[in-house]
């Protein structure tokens, strides 16, 4: 008898499989192409454009780090390889194109980007105090970005990466403030934050 109840499970099984049961899908195991499809389209738009918003914030530092010599602009473009790896990581996990693949320092896949990577560098240029602060404006319109894609965000381990991001773009931002001051006698101003959000950061509240 329970051979035979064996027996008919394992038909039943073998029906279902090759007709396909209702809700049942019979895939071979994922592949990365598949992987996009377990993020939602708010995330994998996340994934491309802070891929390449930390490769624009490495990319300005090195050249500004060519221009002025700066010690922070060449420690903080190393901490920006860091998270463009913790980015890459993701991408490859989820099977997702690097927008960032092929591309050489200053050239972005995204035009905005492209455009903003071109303003950045001509005013950083200028002057060492606007060098200073396009550095602490990058900090703050990432932090922005970041936490408005953690509002999206599903996957623990998306979240885990975005959280550090923010993270170190508040400890870079407060190397930026601490830098002007120093260099420059000047007291930063925030250009994109809220004053309230700002001084937290600063204060090491936040």
């Amino acid at each position: 008898m329970k051979n035979r109840i064996t027996t008919v499970i394992l038909m039943m099984l073998v029906m279902a499989i090759l007709m396909g049961s209702p809700g049942t899908t019979v895939q071979a195991a994922p592949s990365p192409a598949r992987g996009q499809a377990v993020l939602s389209k708010a995330e994998i738009d996340g994934l491309l454009f802070v891929r390449e918003e930390e490769k624009l914030a490495h990319d300005v530092y090195v050249e500004l780090y060519g221009t002025w010599g700066l010690t922070v602009f060449a420690n903080i473009s190393s901490a920006e390889t860091s998270h463009m790896a913790a980015v890459k990581t993701l991408l490859d996990r989820y099977g997702l194109a690097d927008p960032a693949k092929g591309n050489g320092p200053g050239v972005f896949t995204n035009p905005d980007l492209q455009t903003l990577y071109d303003a950045l560098v001509a005013r950083g240029k200028l002057s060492l105090s606007d060098a200073l602060k396009v550095g602490g404006a990058i900090e703050e319109v990432d932090i922005q970005d970041i936490e408005a894609f953690l509002a999206t965000a599903k996957h623990a381990d998306i979240i885990n990466v975005y959280n550090n991001l923010v993270d170190g773009s508040c400890n870079h931002l407060r190397a930026f403030v601490t830098n002007l001051q120093r260099r420059t006698g000047e007291m930063y101003q925030p250009q994109y934050l809220s004053p309230e959000v700002y001084q937290a950061i600063i204060n090491g509240t936040y």
